[in-house]
Order: C-alpha cells, then structure tokens, then sequence
C-alpha cells in the first residue's frame, strides 16, 4: 500500500548553544491535509519549518519531506516545496507578471509553461487588468493571493505557508482559505503557521508547541473535547499557559 504520507518527523531537534529551540517533535502530515502547525511567539514553530523546508540543518533526529531527507537532500526539498511568508514574498518593484516569470523560471519551469499558465492565474485572481502593475502598488489582500498563486504555481506536492494572513481583514482572509482549500483538492498538502486560533478550525489536523515541544495534535473537534473547549482559541489559551519561554 502506498505511503501517503510527504512529511515525516521523528525526534527532530534543533539546538542553539545551550538553548534548545526544538525539542524532539515527531509527527507525520498526509498528502492533500491541510496541517495547522500552531504556537505563541517563540515555541519554536519558525524554526521547525526551516528544518523541513531545508534551510536550517537539525541537530539530531530524523525527517523527510516529499520523500527527501532533511540532512542529504536539501536542494530536491527545495524543488518539491513551495513557500509563502507574510513579508518577502514578493519582490515589489517588479510588475505581477514578472514575479510570476521568476519565480517559475527558478523552479526550472519553461517558457511555454509559464506563458501557457500565466493567463489562467491572472484571470482566476481577477487581476488581468493588473499584470503589467508593480507588486507595490497592490493592496495587501490582493498581494497575499497572488504570493500564495506564486508559491503553487510551479505545481509543488507541499506548499509551506508561515503566517500567510498576517494583517489582511476578515474577508480577504476568508478568500485565502478558499484558494487553501481549493490547493487541498488537487493534492497539495498546505502545512500552514497562523496566529488566529478561528482558522485552526479550517485545518483538517493542528498541532500545539508549546516551549519546543508538540504538546497536542489531533484534529480541531477532538481537540476541543479532549481539553473541554468550546473553541481551539480556549484550547490554545489552555496550553500556553504552560509556556515558560516567550520571545
């Protein structure tokens, strides 16, 4: 039977100094899940993610990503991942169509793939008018979509979003996880950070850190009833009052 799991962790540890910034996660993230990794500022959720991205080498324990292995195979990671941010997504003083020709072109993909797609991206963003318009001068909601577009675009198994709603209002967040949603159901698995415990609700499984460590994973229902939680912002709450290490 085939292994639908792309993300495996076992042990995964990251120490700075004396300072253990992650502490021996183990979990296991299937192909098409929306993943919902969670924690207050400084419970080591950045960190994490540089690991499985391949940006930052762990200090022990084990992990693969789209089948690659953390340690030995970083550059093929890189290639099989996309990844979006809240700040540096996008070059700005380029123009939309010319962030999307980049970052394509950095992910090895042709011209006539890029011209092909393009087109389609711009239309289903409703920014056809826009195409020729420095990133810049975009509103925030509309520069978040089309960071997010740009991130899939290159069609990726996993897509790594790390606090992608970060000061977009309620309605543009709503849409964002519509075009979450709609990478889901084409097989993109979405391992996504956020600090607004509403949309740990949207992920079909979170996971808490709390001081390094995971300290509850399941899925958003069987979260709230296991801490007796009318909402995952009590259960979180719950959690990192136990925290004893902040920024």
């Amino acid at each position: 039977m085939e292994n639908t799991n792309v993300i495996t962790a076992d042990g995964l540890t990251k120490r700075f100094g004396d300072f253990t910034a992650v502490d021996a996660i183990s979990f296991e993230v299937q192909r098409g899940e929306i993943f919902g990794f969670l924690g207050a500022n400084g419970a080591g959720k950045t960190t994490a993610m540089r690991m499985l991205c391949g940006l930052s080498m762990p200090t022990s324990g084990n992990a693969t990503v789209a089948g690659f292995d953390v340690y030995r195979q970083t550059e093929q990671i890189k290639r099989s991942i996309g990844y979006m941010s809240q700040k540096f997504s996008l070059y700005e003083d380029l123009t939309v169509r010319e962030n999307i020709r980049f970052y394509a072109g950095i992910y090895g993909k042709s011209r006539s793939f890029i011209k092909e797609n393009t087109g389609r991206l711009l239309q289903q963003l409703h920014l056809e008018g826009e195409g020729n318009k420095l990133v810049k001068s975009l509103p925030l909601g509309w520069k978040q979509k089309l960071a997010f577009s740009v991130a899939i675009f290159h069609e990726p198994e996993i897509v790594f979003l790390d606090e992608p709603t970060g000061g977009v209002d309620p309605v543009t967040r709503r849409e964002f996880w519509n075009m979450i949603y709609e990478a889901a159901e084409k097989g993109i698995t979405v391992f996504v950070t956020t600090h607004y415990m509403d949309e740990a609700e949207y992920c079909n499984r979170v996971s808490i850190m709390v001081d390094g460590r995971i300290d509850a994973l399941d899925t958003p229902q069987n979260l709230k009833k296991q801490f007796e939680a009318e909402s995952m912002d009590e259960v979180f709450l719950k959690l990192a009052r136990k925290a004893t290490r902040g920024e």
